[in-house]
């Protein structure tokens, strides 16, 4: 398998071992969540700021006791806004409670029944995150335009979705997901819609940096099992990628040589 020291994954300047990124939510206690994040290998763990306690109220359970800013980096997101207003003020919540921290990934929805990214105002959002000194990795749509505005914008990756978010339905548009791979001047991970292993891995060998899930580990029906699958799905699917695949053919074609054969 490839060797990660040669093939560095980084963020906002920062290189990391593992490629799986994951959230926090959806698990069924603390335990599981802290069980199964470490089983995925994941360096970066996405954090809800609006849905969950990390030192804002002090009376109750901190997410933080279980996965450690000093092991993990902590990735606030702005998962439950729905303006651009709503997320900028939240990105900032989110850099006072962590001293100073300043990569988020920005998401602003559009509707509560799709989840489906409101590219105006993340546009907008992340035009002023980027110009207040945030590290912005962007949850958006799979248009490749989009994507590209983005990246130039300043955001230091950009995270198109591959199907609805915890909709499990896999990578839904190969071939915008490939355009924008192509045009990609940033780290481009999919972000929303994987459901199990193969979906990470498809999404490595078309050549994605990353991946993030969340909703595809803590709903499975073992999560811990499922995160350790995930963690070798990314890994497989990268070194496919780097690799290069045997090109397709329409018909056979002999594994063995037939010259020199005794018969």
């Amino acid at each position: 398998m490839t060797d990660q020291t040669r093939d560095p994954f980084v963020i906002a300047g920062v290189e990391y071992r593992s490629r799986l990124l994951v959230g926090t939510g959806k698990y069924r206690d603390m335990e599981e969540t802290r069980v199964a994040i470490e089983a995925s290998g994941a360096e970066i763990v996405t954090v809800a700021i609006r849905r969950t306690n990390i030192g804002q109220n002090p009376d109750e359970p901190n997410l933080l006791d279980v996965i450690p800013p000093d092991r993990y980096t902590i990735l606030p997101n702005t998962a439950g806004c729905y303006t651009a207003e709503d997320a900028v003020r939240t990105c900032r919540l989110a850099r006072e409670l962590l001293d100073g921290h300043k990569l988020v990934k920005l998401e602003v929805l559009a509707d509560q029944k799709t989840l489906f990214p409101n590219v105006v105002e993340t546009l907008k959002a992340a035009e002023v995150l980027v110009k207040d000194g945030f590290d912005v990795m962007v949850y958006t749509s799979d248009d490749p335009i989009i994507a590209r505005e983005l990246a130039a914008m300043g955001c230091v990756a950009v995270m198109p979705l591959a199907g609805l978010i915890g909709s499990g339905m896999g990578i839904c548009n190969p071939w915008n997901l490939r355009i924008i791979l192509e045009e990609a001047t940033v780290p481009v991970l999919v972000d929303a819609g994987v459901g199990t292993a193969s979906d990470a891995t498809v999404a490595m060998e078309l050549g994605c940096a990353g991946v993030l899930m969340n909703t595809a580990i803590a709903h499975a029906k073992q999560p811990v099992m499922m995160a350790e699958a995930m963690k070798h799905a990314v890994i497989a699917g990268r070194g496919a990628f780097l690799a290069g695949r045997m090109p397709r053919k329409l018909y056979a074609s002999a594994s063995s040589p037939l010259d020199g054969t005794f018969f």
